[in-house]
Formats: structure tokens, sequence, C-alpha cells
């Protein structure tokens, strides 16, 4: 679902974060430099390891099976999806894992009637479909080929003046509400950008819209970024963004079995009861189709940050186009296949470190998903080799595809669902890919990790530039005047939503990383039929030399787990990037309060009034109720105590000795380390929200794939909603109080050994 590209690549940006201990100086930052080999792994023998694992590492089969696989579309529910599934599991089986392919019954509309048209003040006929090109091999295929469409959106058949709204997000409808112009009884006209998709539509609803049409903005992704598809990589005029609109934010999975697996015989809401799925309906459209709506509008010049690279003016309307959009689904249940592989740990086999990539895609689905998938695969068969040389991992390793994660995230959602307890129980870190490209490295996840990915980073090679992964990151970011370039540990972005990871770490509390390469290729093929093998090879990485870095990366990642006597979660890292949370919550607090004083001031001298153009509508913004103030002290004081803890944890761990612990003894320490994650969720979840636990981190309610940070605070500020905010600045004070107690257990062992 999720392409790691320039925009993706923040902080690894890789681009490429109870019990009181004793009082220490938390800011040192020297005492967070022991490093997993110091504690917990024999340097030459994993060494020898990795290298055996890299030597079997063959680019042509990542080619072999990146050109089966994208041979036919393979969206949940069809013949091609089942049989990758089937592909996938066999060739795990033949690597010497033991392999089941775990199905769930999912919801999966599929559309059955398309039409839109302008209706007035001329009529237009819309063509709503992607030609075949004769420079790509897959793009004329149509048999079980959907059509641009967007799953979840409600069937509809309705009529009316059309409104462009920019991105429509909240932003754009106050700047609407100051020109005067409602939405509610019209069709909006959204460009693709400024959030997820599945926002647009839920906004439109809620300000009164009774349909919604997306494009895609040749500015945002089209001519204006380079030459379009087949001469470059970027999307041609014809090109369509399929993709879902299920209220994710709300919950990912089946719609109608929130909180549950989706097997056959469970209970399940009616559609018309499922709060996920969009309650007006939605279509795609290219920016070709989008033009001829675009000249029929008038009413106000859209603001300068609303226009795109068409050759139009920009008008917001509404009206005088007039458009009939007809919208019906085949609300059926699809079979989603799950093939899931486990090779048996020697001495922790009830600790599991997983890896996981979705297999299916909206048409051929090349570069999403089946980049990442072949580099899974890769890595797995690698893993493979070196069990055949007599090697046992001492922990559990499974990795899996899986299925319907494009129109909600719904296979790997369904499986956590369906194991939460087993999950919860013996899940030490779950590790994500989808689609990936050529670039840079980017990390996102849980921050326990940050210290442990930056050692693999430091020591694997960028394939074109021969020089560390981490080096390249730093020199870009220090091109860019990022203050972050300096750290010895490079930062790792928090993670919102848009890839399987999701129900790991934002439902069961399981440390999560997302890990990819992009930066340097188009992104024109996104969600279109020219999603393709011939566009990966020409414009992506057709060598395959970065999904075969991304199969070092990764099997460094799980081989460390798998092997390391102490599991390498390291809490300064943590500590510190919380910190910033807070203090970016406390800052975003003091900016709220200042400009509702602010705004409320000019309108009481009538500012807005006074210095209105007479000729053109533009509105007084509303008065905005007072913020009270918030007392952080608490949130502050557990902050501190969670750097002590840290700190003391460090200093514990420095002064072990290899081998000095009994089997038993690794085994509670570690059970705490990866529970320090879990206890830093709640039961309750958030506002509106339960399915979402963790306090740290969750996608935003009104971005989707965003990150919110402290959300429970964050969102209460935004939305103005103030107990919330008082609510939760107690309730993410307890959650580092339990983290703090878990790292203090820890530390507590080690130092009784």
């Amino acid at each position: 679902m999720k392409i790691i590209s320039v925009g993706s690549i923040l902080p690894f940006y890789f681009i490429i974060s109870c019990s009181q201990a004793p009082v220490v100086d938390a800011a040192d930052p020297k005492m967070d430099l022991v490093s997993t080999f110091d504690v917990a792994l024999d340097r030459e023998t994993q060494t020898n390891l990795e290298a055996q694992f890299d030597a079997v590492l063959n680019t042509q089969n990542l080619d072999d099976w990146m050109k089966h696989m994208s041979s036919k579309p393979h969206h949940v529910g069809s013949p091609w999806s089942k049989q990758n599934a089937e592909f996938i599991a066999e060739k795990f089986e033949s690597w010497g894992f033991e392999t089941e392919i775990e199905t769930f019954d999912v919801l999966m509309p599929f559309p059955k009637i398309r039409k839109l048209e302008m209706v007035g003040p001329n009529k237009v006929s819309l063509q709503l479909k992607e030609p075949a090109l004769d420079e790509d091999a897959t793009s004329g295929i149509t048999e079980d080929l959907l059509p641009g469409f967007n799953a979840f959106s409600a069937d509809g058949n309705v009529t009316a003046e059309l409104v462009y709204v920019n991105y429509g997000i909240l932003a754009d409808y106050e700047e609407l509400e100051r020109l005067g112009i409602e939405v509610e009884g019209k069709i909006i006209l959204a460009r693709y950008g400024g959030s997820w998709r599945g926002i647009k539509p839920k906004i439109a609803r809620e300000k009164g819209a009774i349909g919604c049409i997306i494009y895609s903005d040749p500015k945002d992704d089209g001519y204006f970024k380079g030459d379009v598809y087949p001469k470059g990589p970027y999307r041609m005029e014809q090109g369509l963004q399929r993709g879902s609109v299920l209220d994710m934010p709300m919950y990912p999975g089946d719609p109608l079995t929130p909180g549950y697996g989706a097997k056959p015989d469970v209970e399940r809401l009616a559609i018309e009861d499922a709060p996920t799925i969009m309650k007006i309906p939605v279509m795609p459209i290219s920016y070709a189709d989008a033009l001829p709506l675009l000249k029929a509008l008038e009413g106000p010049v859209a603001p300068a940050s609303w226009r795109g690279a068409l050759p139009v003016t920009y008008h917001i309307g509404p009206g005088p186009a007039k458009v009939h959009l007809q919208l019906e689904f085949d609300w059926g249940l699809r079979r989603a296949y799950n093939p899931v592989a486990k090779l048996k740990g020697s001495v922790y086999p009830d600790e599991w470190i997983m890896r996981g990539n979705h297999h299916d895609g909206w048409a051929q689905g090349a570069a999403d998903p089946l980049s990442g998938m072949v580099s899974l695969m890769e890595e797995a068969r690698a893993i493979g080799e070196l069990v055949k040389t007599g090697w046992q991992p001492k922990r559990t390793l499974v990795y899996a595809g899986w299925d319907a994660e494009e129109p909600g995230l719904l296979g790997s959602t369904e499986w956590v669902e369906y194991h939460l307890d087993e999950i919860q129980e013996k899940m030490v870190v779950y590790i994500n890919t989808d689609g990936t490209g050529v670039g840079f490295m980017g990390v996102g996840g849980s921050h326990s990790l940050e210290k442990f990915v930056n050692e693999v980073a430091s020591e694997v090679k960028d394939p074109v530039q021969d020089v560390t992964l981490q080096k390249r990151i730093r020199s870009r970011l220090r091109i860019s005047g990022n203050k972050d370039a300096e750290r010895d540990d490079l930062r790792i972005y928090p993670l919102g939503s848009g890839s399987d990871y999701t129900a790991f770490i934002h439902h069961a509390g399981v440390p999560a990383l997302n890990i990819g390469f992009g930066g340097e290729s188009g992104g024109g093929s996104y969600h279109s039929i020219f999603d393709s093998y011939d566009h990966y090879k020409r414009f992506s990485d057709g060598d395959y030399i970065y999904g075969t870095t991304l199969a070092k990366v990764n099997g460094r990642l799980v081989l460390r787990l798998s092997e390391a006597d102490i599991l390498p979660f390291r809490f300064m890292n943590m500590a510190e990037n919380i910190g910033t949370f807070i203090e970016s919550n406390k800052k975003l607090a003091k900016t709220v309060a200042e400009k509702t004083k602010r705004r409320n001031r000019l309108l009481n001298e009538k500012a807005f009034t006074i210095s209105a153009n007479p000729k053109k509508t533009y509105l007084p913004p509303k008065r905005l109720d007072d913020v009270p103030e918030f007392d952080f002290t608490p949130l502050e004081a557990a902050h501190q105590r969670l750097k002590t803890s840290a700190m003391n944890y460090e200093k514990a761990l420095s002064s072990m000795k290899k081998g000095s612990m009994s089997a038993e003894i690794k085994i509670q320490v570690n059970r705490l380390l990866k529970d320090v994650e879990q206890a830093m969720t709640r039961e309750e979840g958030l506002p509106r929200r339960n399915w979402f636990r963790n306090m740290i981190y969750a996608p935003g309610f009104y971005t989707g794939y965003g990150v919110k940070t402290l959300p429970g605070i964050r969102e209460g500020l935004e939305e103005r909603k103030w107990d919330e905010t008082h609510l939760f600045i107690g309730e993410v004070t307890k959650a580092l109080d339990r983290a703090s107690a878990k790292i203090n257990a820890a530390t507590d062992i080690l130092k009784a050994e």
C-alpha cells in the first residue's frame, strides 16, 4: 500500500524515537554506547554467519519471482492472488520452513456500475479507464482486472453541483467557510495529496457533501514532476490511482469483524452498521478526466496554493458544473490467503521474530508490493541455506505474505486479531516491508529499536555509493542543514499507518519496524495498471541491487534478534525521542493558546471586516473558545523517571559479561524487555477509536497515514477537546511509568547476576 518515497524518508529520516530507580545523570549520552556485540553476541561467530547469508543472495531470483507474480492482476479474491500465495508457500516449504496458508473471509466490494458524467452546463462522458501501451506488456490485460475505483465507497446515484476543495482536508474547508462556500448537498472534487485519500470523503461527508471525486493533479503526480509514462516514470494523463477509502483511522481490517478474526463462522456486523465503510459514493479519476470538470467551474478563483498544473484557471464553484455519479458494488466476502512460515527456535522457541510483506496488489502490483515481497523471499531462502549447514535459530523465525493489504490491511489485521493472545505472549519484534525502490534507506518504528537499526545501517554498504547506508543518509541530512545529522544514532520516524505493521504496534503493542528504499525513482505507477514489471525494470530497481541490500539489512536484523542472549532493545534512545514528543505537544498547546487569543482579539477589533476587500466575499473566521492551562508537570516527571530507568539499565548492561547468565534468567529479562512497548498501551484505546491502544504513536484521525505522537494529547489540542487533553496527559504519564517499571525490573535482575 505504501511505497517508500522521498516524502516517506523523514528522519532514516532513516531517512534514512512503577518503581522508581535511584537518581543518576540521565543526560549523559555516553552511557548508551554499549553495542549488541558487547553484551549479547559473539562478533566473530555472528560476522561469519552474516557473511554466509550474504554469499547466497542472488538478484536473479528476485527478477524471476517478480516477473512471475506480477504477470496477472492479483487483488484479494482473484485467482492469481491465491496462486501467488500458494507459490510463496511452496517456496517457504522448499527452504525448510514449516508452512501453512491461513485464510480469512473478508468483505471486499467489487465494482458493478461505475458512471461519472458532467450533465451541466454541457454534457461530457468521462473515460474512467487507462489505455494499453505497446511499451508495457501487461497493460492490455483485462481478465480479472479491477477498474479504477475506491474500495469501500458507498453505493450511490447522485447528481449535484461540483465544488473544488483542493486536497479536501480540514484547513481547506476553513478557507471555503471564509469564502462563503458550502458543500452541503454538493459533490466535491479533491486532488490526491495532503492526506491519505480516505480522509477526503470522510470530511466531505461531515460537511454535508453527497459525493466525492478524487483526481491526480499533474502538479503532484504527473508531468509537472517530469516525463510521464512510457517516456518517463511519472503518471500519464489517463493514469488512475485506485485505493481504499475504508476509515482505517477508526480501525483497519475487515469492517464487519472489528477486534476479532474474520473466520467463516463468526458473527458479522450488517454492512449498513459498519462504521468504517464510507457513507457517500467516492470515485477516482485521471487528470485527463478532471480537466473538463475544472474548466466548467466558475465562482471564486482558487487560492494560489490550491492551483495545480492543468492548463486551466482553477475556480472553486459551486457550479455551474453539475455531475452525475453512480456507483454500485458487489458486497461479497472474499477469501484472503496468508502464507505463514515458521522455523522453530532451538533455545527460545516461544520467542518469535516475525517478518512480513503483503502479496496482493491493485493490478499487476510490481513495485507495490512485490518489490518488497521478493526481497523478503530471498532473505528467507538465504536463511534456509544457513539451516542446511547445520545452523538453527535460537528464536523462532516467522515469515508471512499478507493478502488483502490494499483494501485496508485486512489480511494482517485479521491474523493479529485472531492470534492476539499468542502474539502478545510470544512476539518479540515484527519487521515489515512493502513496496521498495532505489535511493536512501527509510526506517520507521519503535524507538527502543533505534540504536539496533543504526548498528546495522552503519555496517551495510549502499550498493551504488560504496559507503554505509548510515553515512549516505547522514550526508544528505548535512546538506539540508538538519541538526540531527550529527546525532550518534540517526533518528527513525514514528509509525502512523499505511502498511501491515499497523495491527502489531498499534493494537497488540509489539515493537515494530518498517523498512525500505526510496527517493530516487518516480512514483507515477502507484496503484495503476502501469505498476508493472516493465515499469519497475525501467524506472526503479531493475537490477534488484537495492532489493538485495534490503535483504541484507533485514537478514542481519533477524539473525541478530534470533541469536542475541539479551534482546537489543535500548531505552535511552526511546526516552530521548519521547522527550521530543512531549516538548512538541507543549509547544502545540502554547501555539494553540496564542493563536486563539490573537484571533479573538482581532475579531473584537473587527480587523477582519475592516481589512476585507468589499468586492470579494471573505468572511471573518469563527471565534474560538478559550484554551485552558495544561499541567504537563506530571508527564515531565514520568519522562525523567523513564530516562533514569533507561540509564540504569545501560549501566547494568555495560557491567555484564557475555555468557554469565543462565537460560532462565535470560528468558526473564527478555520477557520484560519485549513487554516495554506493550506496557505503553491502554486497553480502552484512544477517543472514538478504542482499537488503537498505543499511547505513544497512532495514525491521525484526520490524516490517515500520517503519525500523531502522544496522540491522545495532540489530537485533543488539535480538535480543541480540552477534557481529552487533560485526560491523556495523565494516561501517557501512567504509560511511561509502566514502561519504567518493566525496565527497572530487568535492571534489578541484571544487577543480581
